[in-house]
């Protein structure tokens, strides 16, 4: 696949039904006005039959008790229970907001892109037009409060004025990746999918490196020392991995890893020049949601749409401050020195991270749930 196709996923889309969660962890949408009639029918039906009711196991609801209710009982979800054969069973009619505070799920978070935009000032939708087009959607739901906060802005209004605007705007000479790729790790990797995170600084500074995920460059660019180290690394552990000529890491985004970066921006030649900037704070937030909903939507998670815990791999003390607040009994959370040529042989090199990553997420989610580490 190029570096120009974007995969979309079916959590990336924009939701226009309610979504309810069943029992058994399956997910039906239907739109509320359905369920609404539904409830009022059967209601009806019930009080027809004139059954003489079960203690302990049938409600009446009339009519008039639906609504008769008060204005704040009306706000909220609301449970109709219903009985046909003797069991009971349930019809949930519930607000947006409410359906999120009861069911907990990655899938069930609604979002419309359209009115998320059309809350925003004049001032806000020039400056967050590169988050509005490039933040996948699994993630810019999720992180749509973050962007907006003051801190956010004024990040926006310095790279503004270094001349990243839009996502169309051409390769910028003063800031490096390109700004159509500044968030290619949230369309890569979709939220619900993760099952690593490998966390970075900032980005490559040097021409034509960067293009949004840690440790890759593009196709046609010299292989990074510290990369040339992580492909040793593999090798090692793996000896069936033959090392790409290239050091483009895509293949492994697409399979659920996670290549995020500290800041997101950096200037020409200059190493950390955008730290301090604000994209600290914003990637913590990244690592936030992760930490809560990361693989979701991977296949044997039984948690109906809730992350189960996934891997962090932090090397050096950057990455490792990243992750000191996340629950390590929810997650699997490896430590070591960074793959760079001045660290790499105090302990990067026979850290064995790739193959414990891979027992780890088998174990959680079955063998589907590891990554191809040797594929790229």
């Amino acid at each position: 696949m190029s570096d120009s196709e974007r995969v979309v996923y079916l959590e990336d889309l924009e939701a226009t039904t309610t979504t309810e969660v069943k029992d058994d962890g399956t997910e039906n949408k239907v739109s509320n006005a359905k369920v609404a009639t539904t409830a009022v029918t059967e209601t009806k039906n019930a009080s027809d039959k004139k059954e003489t009711p079960k203690t302990g196991t049938k409600r009446q609801i009339t009519l008039t008790d639906m609504f008769t209710s008060s204005s704040s009982t009306q706000s909220n979800a609301k449970k109709l229970k219903l009985d046909k054969a003797g069991t009971s069973s349930s019809v949930a009619v519930s607000s947006k907001k409410s359906g999120l505070q009861a069911t907990g799920s990655l899938n069930s978070i609604p979002f419309s892109p359209s009115e998320f935009v059309a809350s925003l000032s004049d001032d806000e939708k020039r400056l967050l037009a590169l988050e509005i087009e490039g933040i996948g959607k699994s993630w810019l739901k999720l992180l749509k409060d973050e962007i907006r906060k003051p801190y956010f802005l004024k990040l926006k209004k310095f790279l503004w004025e270094q001349g990243v605007q839009g996502p169309n705007d051409s390769p910028n000479a003063n800031v490096y990746p390109a700004p159509k790729n500044i968030y290619s790790w949230s369309n890569l990797t979709p939220l619900g999918r993760v099952k690593v995170v490998i966390i970075g600084q900032d980005p490559y500074h040097g021409p034509n490196q960067a293009h949004g995920l840690c440790f890759s460059v593009p196709h046609g660019v010299a292989i990074p020392p510290s990369l040339a180290n992580i492909y040793k690394e593999i090798k090692n552990e793996y000896p069936e991995f033959n090392p790409p000529k290239h050091g483009n890491l895509t293949t492994w985004a697409q399979n659920g890893v996670l290549l995020l970066n500290t800041a997101l921006t950096v200037k020409p030649a200059t190493a950390g020049s955008h730290s301090g900037k604000g994209w600290e704070d914003f990637t913590d937030k990244v690592i936030d949601v992760v930490d809560k909903y990361g693989g979701a939507n991977l296949a044997g998670n039984g948690a109906a749409g809730r992350g189960r815990g996934i891997v962090f791999m932090a090397w050096g003390a950057w990455a490792q401050k990243r992750v000191a607040k996340l629950d390590k009994k929810k997650h699997l959370i490896l430590h070591s020195v960074h793959p760079s040529p001045l660290s790499a042989y105090r302990g990067f090199l026979g850290n064995g991270h790739f193959k414990k990553a891979n027992e780890w997420l088998e174990t959680k989610y079955g063998a589907d749930g590891c990554v191809d580490w040797c594929t790229l």
